[in-house]
């Protein structure tokens, strides 16, 4: 593996450490919690997290994985946990998947983040780059997910 692309899974992983330190002492209740002024919760944006690098993926390759098709309805864009009408899972499911996610990723993926594919929005045409974009996503939910545990 190239240098940058070890960089690139040190930062995913670390990233993904350090939003799982901040759910550290989150209960399930707390998960569960929309405050006054916000549309989601903490469990609804792990679940986007979780959901977002795959579709992303997906956009490339065509493969979701073992991303069951219900998560896009429970945590796609535009969704809202005070909508949901089943059964979803749980907090702490949803942490065990966010702490396997980048190796998954990594082992699933890790040798093909140069192989060219036609180019989804934004021009990306490589998994490197989705990637680099994903992480940039998660750090916007991280905050939101900081903002809410802070206002609780």
């Amino acid at each position: 593996m190239i240098t940058r692309h070890t960089i690139l899974f040190t930062q995913l992983e670390t990233y993904r450490n350090e939003l799982l330190a901040v759910l550290e002492g989150v209960t399930e209740e707390m998960a569960e919690m929309i405050p006054p002024g916000f549309r989601n919760n903490i469990r609804w944006n792990m679940g986007h997290i979780y959901l977002d690098q795959f579709l992303w993926i997906a956009a490339l390759t065509k493969d979701m994985g073992d991303v069951p098709p219900a998560y896009q309805n429970w945590f796609g864009f535009g969704t809202s946990p005070s909508e949901f009408t089943e059964e979803t899972p749980s907090f702490e499911e949803l942490k065990q998947l966010l702490e396997t996610q980048p190796k998954t990723i990594k082992q699933t993926y890790g040798h093909r983040l140069e192989e060219e594919f036609p180019p989804t929005e934004m021009g990306m045409h490589t998994l490197e780059q989705v990637l680099i974009r994903t992480i940039f996503h998660e750090g916007m939910h991280f905050q939101a997910i900081l903002n809410i545990r802070k206002s609780l």
